[in-house]
């Protein structure tokens, strides 16, 4: 019965001295309906997992576990730049690492020159990608 009651309140001590957004094993953060963690890009590769031919120059992303086709919103934490990505391929598998993106997206974001760089991204939904996609279209008249 103690070590059950010790147990309990070492785990609520813990808690209430942990970040506001909870680690994961990868070095991401979650934050809300967002993450925060270390990003690279890839510039290789003639198909993607989705299937989709792979384009270094478009704003694409690989996420280990998303779903194809989702979209997410990228800033750099460094210079406050962003961009709208669309997830249709995995990994990345190196590390620390929470998202790949494409060399089109880095360069968006500022960081191709460095590689890697530190990143939040949050997931649009519908709601929010018919909006961005309004956006692009008004930019694109």
């Amino acid at each position: 019965m103690k070590s059950s009651v010790f147990v309990a309140f070492a785990s609520i001590a813990f808690a209430a001295a942990a970040p506001s957004g909870a680690a994961h094993a990868n070095g991401s953060q979650a934050q809300g309906a967002g993450w925060t963690g270390k990003a690279s890009f890839y510039s290789h590769g003639a198909r993607t997992a989705s299937g989709a031919r792979f384009q270094p120059r478009g704003l694409t992303a690989a996420h280990r576990s998303l779903p194809f086709g989702t979209r997410l919103q990228v800033t750099n934490l460094a210079n406050n730049r962003t961009v709208t990505v669309t997830v249709n391929d995995r990994g990345p598998f190196i590390r620390g690492r929470i998202l790949d993106l494409s060399a089109g997206a880095a360069d968006v974001l500022g960081f191709r020159h460095k590689g890697v760089a530190t990143i939040r991204m949050v997931r649009l939904d519908r709601g929010q990608q018919q909006a961005s996609l309004q956006s692009i279209d008004k930019l694109e008249r």
